[in-house]
């Protein structure tokens, strides 16, 4: 403004030219609504650019996760998980968001500068470039050690959100056996760790903006001096050299400015590969392109030659050999570890046999898509899992779209309609995040009731009555034997009362079927059954208790 105005010709006494004056002016405002209208431009392309991607990345993240085979799930604490899926994502785009603009008005700013100070001299800009391969090599020096802390950073951070999301979920628990104290201390130390690792990613990445602005400073001490000698013999005039020296520092500027902001790059960086480390984990074998289905259900199973261990040398299960027939109930009892549960998840596909085959209504499972596989086999958990929402939507999860008379229908049959009617909103009640306000009985039934209106060919009961009490498991008994009729059932409990009047009980130790046969037939010569339902019924007040299954009394 001031060398427009210096440009007009005014004339001593002849006023001002307000023309002129309110041309030079609309031209200045011109150009700053220019810039006002560029700068808005540009947040609004790069927050657009950002919001997307990290939207795009939240996405292949959130698929990512029902890709990944349940071994992944198993070796993952759910709360470092967690954090990768959250954390890091937001900090990959609070990363993006605020180093992006920056960068760009940084390398405008170099280009522009630059280019004067070649017009200016082309010697004193290639000292001037010297910064350039000096800061970059300093900033690669430096990053490659602060960059695995920023890693270390983020796992540490991962961690403690992993203690404290067990905490929480045990935190009744841990106020009953009053360990409140070392759970403290426990966190305190995490904490610790967390401390140092952040402090040393910050202490050793900060050296690069000082370390840049020694660099920027030499250089500038070298064109002062040259320029000087410059000066002395008339290769330029001092004015030059004073611009020159002004445009230096405008040169090393941006790139000081980069230099603080290595901390929040760097730190980007670290999570974007923790979040990338996600994206890359080996997912489970992708369905056959051309999926085959029974062409009846009747819940025929078998297993032939199967084999399979958690890890490639450590077998659980070796050539187990089984033929379930349709609407056999089996019963599967033994010693933890001993592959009671794994041999369920390998019927589920929720992991992959290492040989053999099962097969379910003449069709090998392997070939049948996990949807189409899963939506033949009711499944209720030892741990019942309810959603936030209505006691309706609970019991129609495995069902989507089904009626309210089918609704209705399996509560009754499982007996969760008695004690919905008494609830003011009765299935319009919301549970809670836990579902706290129902009783630990209640949410079995619901999960029970959500198992007969998806209405399987097989279904699978892990320890279904364990927590239930024992009024509520009178309730469950006839339920269950409704449930089980003309379906093929595999029951896994503990308690050998809940099994006595199956079809067949197999007893596994170490992978293997170490008997088989009915409760009668397997008390009546020794062996590993006889002996564990003798440990736990001593006496025949215990042994003559009516069986929960419901099935024979």
């Amino acid at each position: 403004l001031a060398s427009m105005l210096r440009g007009m010709t005014l004339t001593p006494g002849a006023g001002i030219d307000f023309t002129a004056l309110g041309i030079t002016l609309g031209i200045v405002l011109t150009i700053y609504a220019g810039g006002f209208l560029f700068g808005w431009l540009q947040a609004r392309i790069l927050n657009t650019s950002v919001q997307r991607t990290v939207f795009r990345l939240r996405e292949e993240t959130e698929q990512k996760l029902h890709r990944l085979p349940l071994s992944y799930f198993d070796r993952m604490q759910r709360g470092e998980l967690l954090s990768r899926v959250t954390n890091d994502i937001d900090n990959v785009a609070q990363s993006l968001q605020q180093t992006l603009s920056q960068v760009l008005v940084s390398l405008l700013t170099v280009i522009g500068v630059l280019t004067m100070m070649f017009i200016i001299s082309p010697i004193l800009a290639m000292i001037a470039l010297i910064s350039i391969p000096v800061s970059l090599g300093v900033t690669m020096l430096v990053a490659r050690r602060s960059q695995r802390m920023f890693v270390n950073q983020w796992k540490n951070t991962g961690e403690l959100n992993a203690q404290i999301e067990e905490t929480f979920t045990g935190h009744s628990l841990v106020k009953i056996f009053g360990r409140s104290r070392a759970v403290e201390e426990r966190f305190a130390a995490k904490n610790h760790e967390l401390y140092e690792a952040s402090f040393g990613a910050q202490f050793v990445s900060g050296i690069i903006m000082p370390s840049m602005m020694f660099v920027g400073n030499l250089v500038y001490v070298g064109i002062a001096v040259v320029g000087g000698l410059f000066v002395a013999n008339g290769t330029l005039s001092l004015g030059s050299v004073q611009a020159f020296i002004q445009y230096s520092r405008q040169f090393t500027q941006p790139l000081s400015q980069l230099g603080s902001m290595a901390n929040l790059l760097q730190s980007g960086v670290a999570s974007a590969e923790r979040v990338f480390e996600l994206l890359d984990a080996p997912e489970q074998s992708p369905d056959p392109s051309e999926p085959r289905n029974p062409a009846r259900e009747t819940g025929t199973l078998v297993f032939d030659h199967v084999s399979f261990g958690y890890s490639a040398d450590a077998p659980l299960i070796t050539d187990l050999n089984l033929t379930v027939l349709p609407g056999q109930t089996i019963a599967i009892v033994g010693p933890t570890g001993a592959g009671k549960t794994t041999l369920v998840n390998l019927i589920m596909r929720f992991y992959e046999l290492d040989s053999g085959h099962i097969t379910l209504d003449g069709t090998d499972i392997a070939l049948m898509t996990r949807d189409a596989l899963r939506s033949r086999i009711g499944m209720v958990l030892q741990d019942t899992w309810l959603f936030k929402g209505t006691i309706r939507d609970n019991i129609a999860y495995g069902r989507p779209g089904a009626s309210d008379d089918d609704i209705v229908a399996a509560a009754k049959a499982t007996y969760v309609d008695r004690f919905v009617r008494t609830l003011p909103l009765g299935y319009e009640t919301v549970l809670d995040d836990e579902a706290s306000n129902v009783s630990a009985g209640e949410k079995q039934l619901i999960t029970i009731a959500r198992a007969f209106l998806a209405a399987p060919s097989v279904l699978i009961l892990d320890e279904a009555t364990s927590s239930v009490d024992t009024r509520t498991e009178v309730l469950v008994q006839r339920a269950m034997a409704a449930l089980r009729a003309d379906r093929t059932s595999f029951v896994i409990a503990h308690r050998l009362s809940t099994i006595r009047d199956a079809d067949l009980i197999l007893v596994m130790e170490h992978g293997d079927i170490v008997e088989q046969g009915t409760h009668e037939q397997l008390m009546a010569s020794p062996g590993p059954y006889s002996a564990l339902y003798a440990a736990q019924f001593a006496s025949s007040t215990d042994i003559d208790a009516p069986s929960p299954t419901g099935v024979r009394d």
